[in-house]
């Protein structure tokens, strides 16, 4: 052997030997790191553990869906598909199972055209309907109001629902030709809220805006303000406020009830009214206790014209002349004539050349007449009526030329010019009615006052710093 080969046998040599150094290195630090089941020998147990998790992964992996999908290597991208789902139906369970559709009622839509969109034949509405008490309630409806029906799984009409007033639910079962009714009672809750708004264009436009309803802006303009403000001259910038009585139903405001307080201010000054009741009647009353309601109305017939003032003049069907002891005010025939003021009625009946006449007496010695009538009111003598009763209706009985109201105004018998004589004024309140009142009115004025501060002290002062550039 040539001393060439000889150094590569021992190089040869020195390499196989670092090998299984490496390979003994490996082992010890392979033995360190795995478990010692790696390590040793497998036994049969051994085996029969790693077959049985071999078979769970497998089943795991078909069963449970997209868990192989998550295996691959390489991810699908995600895809947004829209999901149409169908209206929300309320199950029901037991002897009517099934769902309620709720309609909600339309402008100008009726109740007929209703049962026909839903499908529910003419004959079976009429059934409904026979009840007095629902035919009243299903015939007045108003948009946004809601009735439903029940179908059962076929779809058949079960039942039917509707509220007969805000704190009456009535449910109807139809059982063949028969009608079942069941009446729940809705409980309503009552709170106090104040509102103010600013008028821009009209005070009806305002008082909707602010929260009120149409009969809550009529009691403000013909009950408590009527006499104090001509609501035909209410301008831009004009306030108002009010204390209202809210009905409230499982957290729904349903509609509005008494005024217990309003405030009005026009044309610089600003009039007030509280509700109190005295001798168990409501009135309104200024904050010290007056009455803002006068004893008397100066027209027993609202925007009626005068034809005929008091005072001597001829007669104009007798042609004589002859002292005329009351006003005439021209109006068509039928037109309503009310009370000046409360009453007890002293006569109903026909006079000479009264024709049909009405006369009331007011107490204190105060009487009025009313004349001319085409027919009375819903009074009788003895009775005792309220200003503002509609006593009769304009006409043309007795001596007259045309339908007019002759109207006659007189203290302890003498006849009283009705557009010139000083009214009486009302009773204030006294003694324990005052100090009730003082007492149950100053929380009530409170409430409003902070209410007007906080709605009208910005609008203040841009009116004021306005002014002081225009100084």
């Amino acid at each position: 052997m040539s001393l060439t080969d000889h150094g590569r046998v021992r190089k040869q040599q020195f390499h196989d030997r670092l090998g299984i150094l490496h390979h003994r290195n490996l082992h010890r630090k392979l033995k360190e790191r795995f478990p010692a089941a790696f390590n040793t020998r497998w036994t049969r147990r051994h085996w029969l553990h790693a077959s049985l998790f071999a078979t769970l992964g497998a089943l795991l992996a078909t069963i449970v869906p997209g868990f192989s999908a998550q295996l691959e290597p390489e991810r699908q991208a995600n895809a947004m598909l829209p999901l149409v789902l169908p209206p929300l139906t309320v199950r029901s369970t037991g002897e009517t199972a099934g769902y309620w559709e709720v309609v909600q009622i339309e402008r100008g839509q009726t109740l007929g055209s209703v049962f026909g969109q839903v499908g529910v034949p003419a004959s079976t509405m009429h059934r409904i309907l026979d009840n007095p008490a629902n035919r009243d309630a299903l015939t007045r409806l108003r948009p946004g109001a809601e009735i439903a029906f029940q179908r059962d799984a076929d779809g058949e009409l079960r039942g039917f629902r509707f509220d007969r007033s805000p704190t009456q639910r009535v449910e109807l079962r139809l059982q063949g030709e028969s009608i079942h009714e069941k009446v729940l009672e809705r409980a309503t809750t009552t709170r106090l809220a104040v509102t103010s708004a600013e008028i821009d264009h009209s005070l009806y436009a305002a008082g909707r805006k602010a929260g009120l309803s149409p009969a809550a802006i009529a009691v403000m303009t013909d009950e408590i303000f009527k006499y104090d403000i001509d609501f035909k001259d209410v301008q831009p910038g004009d306030r108002f406020s009010a204390v209202v009585e809210e009905t409230w139903r499982e957290g729904e405001r349903i509609g509005t009830g008494r005024i217990l307080a309003a405030t009005f201010s026009t044309n610089g000054k600003s009039y007030t009214g509280f509700r109190f009741e005295r001798n168990g009647k409501a009135e309104y009353f200024t904050a010290d206790g007056r009455p803002l309601k006068k004893s008397f109305i100066r027209m027993p017939i609202p925007y009626a014209r005068l034809s005929s003032n008091f005072g001597a003049r001829r007669h104009p069907v007798l042609g004589k002349m002859r002292m005329h002891k009351g006003v005439d005010y021209a109006a068509g025939t039928g037109t309503p004539i009310m009370a000046a003021g409360d009453a007890r009625v002293q006569f109903v009946g026909t006079q000479r050349g009264y024709g049909n006449v009405v006369i009331l007496d007011h107490g204190r010695g105060h009487t009025t007449l009313y004349a001319h009538m085409s027919r009375f009111g819903k009074v009788r003598k003895g009775q005792q009526v309220g200003q503002g009763t509609v006593i009769g209706y304009v006409g043309a009985t007795g001596l007259a030329t045309g339908p007019h109201l002759h109207y006659e105004f007189r203290v302890n018998g003498v006849h009283r010019n009705p557009l010139s004589v000083t009214m009486p004024p009302p009773e204030p309140l006294k003694g324990g009615d005052l100090a009730a009142f003082r007492a149950a009115t100053a929380p009530t004025l409170a409430r409003m006052e902070s209410m007007e501060k906080l709605m009208f002290a910005h609008a203040d002062t841009a009116k004021a710093k306005k002014k002081d550039k225009r100084g």
